[in-house]
Order: structure tokens, then C-alpha cells, then sequence
């Protein structure tokens, strides 16, 4: 596997990897709808450069869905091909979805990591993200049919 890869803003042409990508990582949370073809072009629409992708050996191998409110910047999906990991591709995503929010004013980037997913939290902790004790996190489920599947 090379070392070398590239980053570029993700497009919709893309889903089709980039859904394989997350189908193959293991304990990856997939929702039936939000992560769905039309789901991912709604959110790509919406934020048409600010979603990244790595691309090595003619193929993705790291994806970041990112986007923002007009105020908060919010980065979702962060996942790296196994083989791929441990080269500076998830940091070089990052960065690049920050830059980009950084071009249409957005000062503040937040994420959400599950607690069993000690690979990630590990990640953001070393890359300098502070880990939140100050606040609560809540949501509200508005259509029962978007359900969160964990890969085996």
C-alpha cells in the first residue's frame, strides 16, 4: 500500500466508495436514512466544500462528511481504511475540512465520537481536541425509520 494519497472535496459521484469504505470498518455506525445516497447528497448540497476524501493507490481510502450551521462546524464519519491508518491521513482530512470552514467564517468545530470507539477518541485527544466534561448532549429522534447499524 503506498503512503502517498491526496485530499480532495468529496462529491456525490463518490458515495459509492465512500459507503464501501464505512461498510468495512469495523464498529462503524451507519443510520438507514441520514447515510443513504439521497441522505448524503442533501448534506453535500448543503455543504458543497467542505467534505473531504482521501484518495491513494486510485482508490478512498479516508472520508470525512463535514459541514456547519452558519456558526458551529461539525465533523461526522471520520473513518481511514485500516490499511491506510498510522500515515497522516485522518489528520490531513481534518485539516482540510477545518480549512474550509475557516474560508466561510466558521471559528468553532465540534465532533462526537462514541464512547467505545477508543481508536477515535484516542485520535482526537492526541491531535489536540479537548474532550467536553462542561456540557450534555442530547437529541431527539424525528423519524423513528433512521436507524443506527453497527458493523460486526
Amino acid at each position: 500500500m503506498s503512503k502517498e494519497y491526496t485530499i480532495r472535496v468529496m462529491t456525490l459521484e463518490d458515495y459509492d466508495e465512500v459507503y464501501a469504505l464505512w461498510m468495512g470498518i469495523h464498529g462503524f455506525g451507519i443510520r438507514s436514512i441520514d447515510d443513504s445516497k439521497e441522505g448524503v447528497e442533501r448534506f453535500l448540497k448543503r455543504n458543497p466544500t467542505t467534505s473531504m476524501v482521501a484518495v491513494a493507490d486510485g482508490k478512498i481510502v479516508g472520508a470525512i462528511l463535514c459541514g456547519h450551521d452558519g456558526r458551529r462546524g461539525c465533523l461526522y464519519h471520520v473513518c481511514v481504511h485500516e490499511d491506510y491508518r498510522k500515515n497522516g491521513i485522518g489528520k490531513a482530512m481534518a485539516v482540510a475540512c477545518m480549512r474550509a470552514l475557516q474560508e466561510e467564517k466558521i471559528n468553532k468545530v465540534s465532533l462526537i465520537a462514541f464512547k467505545s470507539n477508543e481508536l477515535g477518541n484516542h485520535f482526537w485527544k492526541d491531535a489536540g481536541w479537548c474532550f467536553r466534561e462542561d456540557l450534555n448532549y442530547y437529541d431527539f429522534t424525528l423519524n423513528e425509520a433512521n436507524i443506527t447499524k453497527f458493523n460486526q
